[in-house]
Formats: C-alpha cells, sequence, structure tokens
C-alpha cells in the first residue's frame, strides 16, 4: 500500500497504487480543498505540493507519491494567513473561488523559488484556469504577496475562517450583517 507524507503526517493509502493522487486525497484523505477540475491536467484546480513542488494531483498516481511530502491547500495555512491568500483577498482575486486552492498552491510554489517575479514569470508559473477572468488582479496579487515576503508591504489580515457575519461586516464595508 502506498504511504506518503500529507500535511506532515503519514498515511498508508488502501488504495490500488495506480489511483490518482488527487482522489485518495479528496475520497479517502476527505481533504476537498484540492478540487476536481477537468481530470486531465488543463485547469489546475487540483494543484498541490509534492516535495514542495506544484504539481497537478490528477496526473500523479499514488505510486508516483510514494514516500514524498504532499502539502494540500489545507496545509498552506489553515487560518488564511499566507501571503498569497492575504494578497489574492486585498487585490480582489477570488471570484467564485473553485480555481483559488489551487492557484493559492502554484503562486506559493514560484515565491518560494523567486520572490520577486516578473510579470512574464508569474504568467508562465500560474497555469491555472479562471473562468472568473482574474488575470490582471492575480499577477498584481503575487506580486504583493512577494512585496509581502521580502517585508516591503504588510496586509491588514483578511477575516479568519468561521469569523461571525456581524464580525465581518465591521472589518468589510461591502458586506450587511442579516
Amino acid at each position: 500500500m502506498p504511504q506518503l507524507t500529507v500535511k506532515n503526517r503519514p498515511v498508508e493509502f488502501k488504495l490500488d497504487p495506480q489511483t490518482p493522487l488527487l482522489w485518495a486525497l479528496r475520497e479517502a484523505a476527505n481533504l476537498t480543498g484540492t478540487k476536481y477540475g477537468c481530470g486531465v491536467g488543463d485547469c489546475s484546480a487540483c494543484m498541490v505540493l509534492v516535495d514542495g513542488e506544484a504539481l497537478r494531483s490528477c496526473l500523479i498516481t499514488l505510486a508516483e507519491s510514494e514516500g514524498r511530502f504532499v502539502t494540500t491547500i489545507e496545509g498552506v495555512s489553515r487560518d488564511r494567513s499566507h501571503p498569497v491568500q492575504q494578497a489574492l483577498v486585498a487585490e480582489q482575486a477570488i471570484q467564485c473561488g473553485f480555481c483559488t486552492p489551487g492557484i493559492v498552491i502554484a503562486a506559493a510554489s514560484l515565491l518560494k523559488k523567486n520572490i520577486n517575479p516578473s510579470k512574464s514569470q508569474i504568467e508562465e508559473a500560474i497555469p491555472n484556469l479562471c473562468r472568473c477572468g482574474v488575470y490582471p488582479r492575480l499577477v498584481r496579487a503575487i506580486q504583493r504577496a512577494g512585496r509581502v515576503m521580502r517585508r516591503e508591504e504588510t496586509i491588514s489580515a483578511a477575516p479568519a475562517p468561521g469569523i461571525s457575519t456581524e464580525d465581518a461586516a465591521l472589518t468589510v464595508p461591502a458586506m450587511k450583517a442579516d
């Protein structure tokens, strides 16, 4: 049975070794932040970090993941404090949110290698399809996350998960408490 480390925990999947990593993560490990998308590697909604490298989990099998370290969006930052997550919110580069986990993974991987990427380097490193069309804001957000990581800028934190509607409405003027 394939053994790997997921979110810094050793895991043994009692699944066929040829099972796509995506299915194992979502169905067996209940890590549903990694999205089902196209299933053929075109959309990158299923992006995860494997040994620090952004990979499409629909294209890698459990056998190919054997002995490796896998980080899903849940392992990037549970409280949305990663600079990429903060910058995506600050630059309003999130619309429907379906592609967001894969984008965060790809951007975090890029910024770990290159903390000051150019527009063309960002466009090359982020293969994610976004039907909402946030691409110009996405480039700005990743550049801003780089500035935060270089300590040239700070971002006021986005509301943490589970915040009440009333509390969120106090800090996000566009929201209305019901």
